[in-house]
């Protein structure tokens, strides 16, 4: 509501200022002079008005800022009779608010359209009926109706047989995503196909699309290091300009020539220039599915020189893939994934769920396991067709089928070998591993070029495990078996290299990452802990979106850096003209409205960033 006044109190300043200035113009070219001085003194005095109480609210916040420059040059105008120039700069500095304001409106387009996509209602299954309820309503376990157009309200899976997802506001990617039925569905995604039914795994306050909604609400409250430094300078500018303008009047007796420098000078690029560039940037990193907390950590962002990265579920998949599958008797390799998945159903290990997946990818109708038995972290037995089957640990297969079967000792480092035996013999064994995501080779070199001078990976896993992942990768350094506070350790540590970047997606990674100067969480699957505790999260379960946050975070500061230097210069430049007496004080309103808008346009160019 603040902002919804705010716009319009800026919009009927701007229509008195510009109402008195051209009402003004009529009277003195139609012989009105007086009249046109009168029209001209009303049409300043409601901006000056509204401008006298910001600076008072501001003084109460501890706040000092350039808006003194605004009331210094209007009330100088007017006191020396210089009306039409103190009616341009009224119409000057409300329209560059306005301007700023529509800036700012614009520079935030991608996290409004995050924000106003929130559902408020759900439509779920009930006794065979549809009923419409609030979110807050859902509990883990509801079938929802998802209709065609409509965003899934919570987090969930897939429960008909496909849905046609557009993730465009989450992830950037403009093309629909097909999924299968038990696919997961991140909360916030928009059904582009038919209607499908979604079954909730959260509830909707600890949804994804909550989560990124209210990172967004704190993004936006944020003000980065280079705007508090501009804020610092602005006094220093103000003393400048209050200086030379003294200094024109002093020498030349000319009080004119005073009111022109501070007519040049109001407003100032320099805060105008960087929360425009800045918020720019954070609304463009959104668009690529990089959703960076506030305007300090995008600034912070653009200064990383160290990676530091977890593996489980970071650099690799977290997901375990099969790698090969080997049979012992007369199974083909079809069956042999058919009888373990299939029996696999009776357990929530992650190894057996993702055997079950592969399963499903390649079309296989799995049958409900019979008798299943399970014992936990080992294997579980059971009868699938009338067939009894016993899957898990080589040991576990072994011990229970009564034969030697495969050894674990034959994996690679970090690999898992799942042994089958069917009607008491062994059929073969599938192994899996956890894979490097693709592109991580390329990925990494990219990240260098971007800047980043050392990258190393921090894992709790084993040496060996950790070597055979990351082989070829070309990293600066592996460091292995460590615990939580290691990693926070190791961060310090490397702080000595410069500002410091920690990815990660566990639990065990949020201490780490609220150590660093940057902690980034995978956020599509990442723990919430990690997501809290991070300064950056990314919306899409892929590593390589950090590298269109790096080039939108050094990009926006390097708009913001150059908006900065070239407002301040054609300012000051502005200013001397004026003191020298090359420019009156309409002229000097006229030329910083024209350098307001042109550093406005340039802070804007962030939303263009090509990453």
């Amino acid at each position: 509501m603040n902002y919804f006044f705010q716009d319009r109190l800026n919009a009927g300043l701007l229509a008195i200022a510009l109402a008195g200035l051209v009402s003004g113009l009529v009277l003195s070219l139609t012989g009105f002079p007086t009249a046109a001085e009168f029209v001209w003194t009303a049409g300043v005095i409601p901006v000056l008005v509204a401008l006298v109480v910001d600076i008072a609210r501001s003084l109460r916040r501890g706040e000092v800022g350039l808006d003194i420059v605004a009331v210094l040059s209007m009330s100088a105008a007017l006191l020396f009779g210089e009306t039409l120039a103190a009616s341009v700069v009224a119409l000057m500095y409300s329209g560059g608010t306005s301007l700023e304001s529509f800036a700012e409106g614009r520079a935030r387009l991608e996290m409004r359209d995050l924000l106003s996509r929130v559902p408020r209602t759900a439509t779920r299954h009930h006794n065979g009926a549809l009923e419409e309820v609030d979110l807050d309503t859902i509990v883990p376990g509801d079938l929802l109706l998802i209709r065609q157009g409509d965003v899934a309200p919570v987090d969930g899976t897939v429960a008909s047989e496909r849905a046609m997802l557009d993730q465009s506001a989450l992830t950037g990617e403009s093309m629909p995503v097909g999924l299968e039925r038990d696919s997961e569905v991140m909360s916030g995604s928009t059904n582009a196909g038919e209607a499908f039914d979604l079954m909730a795994s959260r509830p909707a306050k600890d949804s994804t699309y909550a989560g990124i909604v209210r990172l967004v609400e704190t993004a936006q409250k944020s003000k980065a290091p280079m705007a508090r430094l501009a804020d610092r300078y602005s006094l220093v500018f103000l003393a400048v300009t209050v200086s030379l303008a003294s200094a024109a009047w002093w020498f030349t007796g000319d009080p004119v020539r005073a009111v022109a420098v501070l007519v040049v000078a109001t407003p100032c690029p320099l805060i105008i220039a960087v929360p425009v560039a800045l918020v720019a940037g954070l609304s463009r990193a959104a668009h690529f599915g990089v959703l960076i907390k506030g305007a300090k950590p995008l600034e912070a962002m653009a200064q990383i020189r160290t990676l530091i990265l977890d593996k489980t579920g970071t650099l690799t998949d977290g997901r375990p893939q099969i790698v090969t599958i080997e049979n012992h008797g007369t199974l083909s390799d079809d069956e042999i994934l058919y009888f373990a998945a299939a029996l696999d159903q009776a357990s929530k290990h992650p190894i057996a769920q993702a055997l079950v997946a592969a399963a499903k990818a390649r079309g296989m109708q799995l049958p409900v396991p019979q008798e299943p038995d399970e014992t936990a972290g080992e294997g579980v037995s059971g009868s699938i067709d009338g067939r009894a089957v016993i899957v898990g640990g080589t040991g576990f297969v072994a011990a229970r089928a009564g034969a030697s079967g495969s050894s674990e000792a034959l994996a690679e480092p970090g690999a898992v070998i799942v042994a089958l035996a069917v009607d008491g013999k062994p059929a073969g064994h599938l192994v899996m591993a956890d894979a490097l995501r693709s592109g991580m080779a390329e990925l990494l070199s990219s990240l260098r070029r971007e800047g980043i001078n050392r990258i190393l990976l921090a894992t709790g896993d084993r040496r060996a495990v950790a070597e055979a992942v990351t082989e070829g990768l070309g990293l600066d350094a592996v460091r292995s078996d460590l615990t939580p506070d290691q990693k926070v350790l190791l961060v310090l540590t490397e702080r000595k290299n410069g500002p410091v970047m920690m990815v990660g997606d566990g639990v065990n990674d949020a201490p780490a990452l609220a150590a660093a100067d940057i902690g980034v969480a995978m956020g599509a699957r990442g723990a919430a802990a990690s997501a809290e505790a991070a300064d950056v999260v990314l919306l899409v379960d892929n590593l390589d979106r950090l590298l269109p946050g790096f080039k939108v975070a050094r990009g926006s500061r390097q708009i913001a850096v150059q908006s900065v230097i070239a407002g301040i210069g054609l300012s000051i430049a502005g200013m001397i003209a004026a003191a020298l007496g090359h420019i009156t004080p309409v002229q000097g309103a006229i030329l910083q409205e024209v350098i307001d808008v042109a550093v406005i346009l340039n802070a804007l160019r962030a939303l263009r960033i090509k990453a």
